[in-house]
């Protein structure tokens, strides 16, 4: 003889069909908000996404604050004097900011400036200056003799720049004001004479709705 058993019929409560759908709503959410698009632009394409100090802002104010040095009267009075273009070194520029600014990055900018000016003669700094002395060093042994680079033959710099960041935040609610000045100064190393001091400031509002006036 068989014995027939009966299906049992299984119910959920109203309450576990709702946690359910709840999981199941949050693993396909999950699934679509894990994908990510990455466009390229142009690497001169001003982005503001945080309101911070960006590479703009650095390449900007190195430009800017460059031409406004090589166009005062320092520049022809050294040419009077010597017969040549000056020769400049970048220096320290402190960041004394209360944000992260990459001085690096902005010390780059600035002897780019200098270079592409064309009107004067840029020379490595000390950090830069030690890692060239040591190839010319090995040069010294290795090299042949023709090729070898001679000791004591750096061009020495006439000026040197220096300067800082500084910024002050204005905070209220959402909205938030960012204010950006560089100063930089520019010195006879051999007199200790500043012959031109410069700066330039950036102000910026952070906020969700628009900035009126």
């Amino acid at each position: 003889m068989y014995k027939i058993l009966a299906a049992k019929t299984v119910t959920y409560s109203p309450y576990r069909l709702t946690i359910f759908a709840i999981l199941l709503g949050i693993v396909a959410f999950s699934g679509c908000s894990a994908s990510k698009q990455v466009t390229r632009v142009d690497a001169d394409t001003t982005i503001d996404l945080s309101g911070r100090w960006n590479d703009t802002d650095s390449r900007m104010v190195a430009d800017e604050i460059i031409g406004d040095c090589l166009s005062h009267p320092w520049i022809n009075d050294h040419g009077i004097n010597t017969g040549g273009k000056p020769v400049v070194i970048v220096g320290g520029i402190r960041n004394k900011s209360m944000e992260h600014i990459p001085v690096a990055t902005f010390i780059t900018d600035i002897e780019r400036a200098f270079i592409n000016s064309g009107k004067v003669r840029t020379v490595s700094s000390a950090s830069e200056r030690g890692e060239i002395r040591e190839e010319r060093a090995d040069q010294g042994e290795f090299a042949a003799l023709e090729t070898i680079k001679r000791m004591g033959r750096e061009l020495g710099a006439d000026y040197m720049m220096t300067g800082e960041i500084n910024t002050i935040e204005d905070r209220e609610g959402g909205d938030q004001v960012v204010f950006y000045q560089t100063d930089l100064t520019l010195t006879n190393i051999e007199t200790n004479e500043k012959i031109w001091i410069g700066n330039k400031k950036i102000k910026k509002f952070i906020g969700r709705d628009k900035f009126k006036l």
